[in-house]
């Protein structure tokens, strides 16, 4: 039978070929992975409940007040905008049943059911970073990184 095609593997069932067996080896007795270096452990980032001003998304220091206002933009505190409550689709834009709309979202007000917005966010700092005291931001030098990285090809 002649085939159009004359590569190996199509339609080559013409009884030309015969199927190769597989050498079977012997088991080793050497032990498995997992016996010798353990279960591999994830590296999994982990989470932290972080507190965000909603109009600059500055990161609050624990223990601030929630009566005051932003030191970066100034923005209250106590406002619509920093509640858990707040949602843009709810009725009045709060989810509890508040008996009339507050006009300015982002104004201090005095709502009972006020309750600070926690995120939960994944911890990306690095640790070694978190164990290095912290440089204020006025010693700050730009070449610091560059200076770094040419320290670890040094001899």
């Amino acid at each position: 039978m002649d085939r159009k095609y004359k590569h190996r593997g199509y339609m080559s069932h013409d009884g030309d070929e015969r199927p190769r067996e597989r050498e079977q080896r012997p088991p080793e007795s050497r032990p498995a992975r997992m016996d010798r270096l353990g279960p591999k452990t994830p590296r999994m980032v982990g989470t932290v409940l972080r507190t965000r001003c909603s109009n600059c998304g500055a990161v609050l220091a624990p223990g601030f007040s929630p009566a005051g206002q932003c030191s970066r933009c100034q923005a209250e505190f106590h406002s619509c905008k920093q509640c858990a409550h707040f949602d843009t689709g709810a009725r009045f834009e709060c989810t509890q049943p508040i008996p009339e709309r507050i006009p300015k979202k982002d104004a201090l007000n005095d709502c009972t059911f006020f309750e600070f917005r926690m995120t939960v966010e994944k911890d990306t700092s690095p640790v070694a970073a978190a164990s290095v005291s912290v440089v204020p931001s006025g010693n700050h030098r730009p070449n610091d990184a560059r200076k770094a990285f040419e320290d670890l090809f040094k001899k």
